[in-house]
């Protein structure tokens, strides 16, 4: 299982217009476009990728909302469609424990020392000056945990919360990128070390 955490800063935790998605919903765009990057394929979706979203903008405490790509439905490759999905999970009596608004797809209270001490993986923590990502064999790893800011990286503390779980950092390449791409560039080089067959001699 592939797991992203992509932290949204100004990602509002109470319903939104699906008409202004960079604007009044916070930047609500980034993390569907991160949601399509981590999950489609060309005619299908990675089933065995999960996406957890942080939603930081308020006016309520943070809230986190699940993509399960095992089970997910009614989801399309554009921003409306998972900001639509995203809504229906926000606009739920939302609790201290998962609870599913669509299928696939769950929200409940949190913030990220939470979901990191509840998920209990070994990170992969994406910063600019990180270890290029081409040096990783990735069958080391089989089940990682990706943790992306947005548009704004992330915190001061936010960052000492995850170095405390001793991560490996890492980079995608030398130039800023946005978040979905980096989902994208990941899925690249794990898909290429997968199918990577061995050479005869």
């Amino acid at each position: 299982m592939k797991d992203f955490i992509i932290i949204g800063h100004k990602a509002v935790t109470d319903t939104f217009s699906l008409n202004d998605l960079p604007g009044a919903a916070g930047r609500m765009d980034i993390l569907c476009r991160c949601v399509n990057a981590a999950l489609f394929l060309s005619h299908d979706l990675r089933r065995d990728v999960r996406v957890f979203l942080i939603h930081k903008g308020g006016p309520s405490p943070p809230k986190l909302v699940r993509f399960e790509g095992s089970a997910v439905r009614y989801l399309s490759p554009d921003e409306r469609s998972a900001a639509s999905l995203i809504k229906k999970a926000l606009e739920k009596n939302i609790q201290d424990f998962w609870t599913e608004s669509t299928p696939g797809i769950s929200v409940r209270n949190g913030d990220l020392e939470g979901l990191l001490k509840e998920m209990g993986k070994k990170i992969i923590y994406l910063r600019e000056d990180g270890e290029d990502v081409r040096q990783k064999e990735f069958q080391e790893v089989f089940d990682p945990l990706f943790v992306l800011g947005d548009h704004l990286g992330l915190t001061g503390e936010e960052e000492r919360i995850v170095l405390d779980y001793n991560p490996e950092i890492m980079s995608v390449g030398p130039l800023s990128l946005h978040a979905d791409h980096c989902i994208v560039l990941l899925h690249n080089e794990m898909d290429r070390n997968i199918f990577r067959t061995p050479r005869i001699m």
